[in-house]
């Protein structure tokens, strides 16, 4: 990994700037769910995963209080991280389609995933103020991939909300009003070295999978379309 990411998804780990998402993830690391017990849960702030010279990057809302709070690896543990794998693996974008543990071989071929916010919220809903604190990480990784990234998913109105001003603070032009997220939004921003196309997907959470809001073909299509955007090869959907 690029050094000034190892250095950046480093000290993301220690932080311990929000006291509220610090007691949570904390509480839950310690008392765990009966299915885990056996684990040694994470329990700090989940740096992004994936390459360092990604030209596609995913961006959800925060870690799972016994997903990647307990594996310590985004989207890791979870339903909603297994139907995430699931469709990149489909289009090509990962070696496997599950994600067990943060040593499970899993690879990210040509992306990376993040979030807006770094720790477990209860009940998964961090405060704008726990947002607004964690944007310096986000604007960190933006600018750090700067180089290589030519296009994002969003998943849910919440992290779009997060990362528009993110983006305008890594040095991307983003238009005022904001655009408004919808799935299957597509946006190209203006920027210092290229542009930048930014899309917008239903988040891959279990109400949305369960009901059908977001289906594994939705999914997969606006994954393909990014990847294609970013440059990234795909490969044909067959089940």
């Amino acid at each position: 990994m690029d050094s000034g990411l190892a250095e950046l998804d480093a000290r993301i780990s220690g932080c311990r700037a929000c006291p509220r998402l610090v007691a949570w993830r904390e509480e839950v690391a310690r008392t765990k769910r009966a299915a885990f017990a056996e684990w040694t849960y994470w329990g700090r702030p989940v740096p992004g995963f994936g390459p360092a010279d990604a030209s596609l990057l995913i961006v959800g809302l925060a870690p799972a209080a016994h997903g990647a709070n307990r594996t310590g690896r985004m989207f890791t543990g979870d339903r909603s991280g297994d139907v995430l794998y699931a469709a990149l693996h489909d289009v090509g974008l990962a070696s496997r389609g599950t994600a067990v543990s943060a040593d499970d071989g899993l690879e990210l071929y040509g992306v990376r995933i993040t979030s807006p916010v770094h720790c477990a919220p209860p009940a998964n809903r961090p405060t704008p103020r726990e947002r607004d604190a964690c944007r310096p990480w986000l604007i960190s990784e933006l600018e750090l991939l700067r180089p290589t990234l030519r296009a994002v998913v969003v998943l849910g109105a919440f992290g779009w909300q997060a990362v528009l001003p993110a983006l305008a603070g890594a040095g991307w032009d983003v238009p005022r009003p904001r655009p408004a997220f919808a799935h299957g939004a597509r946006i190209t921003l203006d920027g210092r070295s290229r542009p930048l196309d930014l899309f917008g997907c239903f988040h891959v959470s279990q109400r949305n999978t369960f009901t059908g809001r977001l289906t594994p073909a939705m999914l997969r299509d606006v994954l393909r379309t990014a990847a294609e955007a970013a440059g990234l090869p795909t490969t044909p959907y067959e089940r």
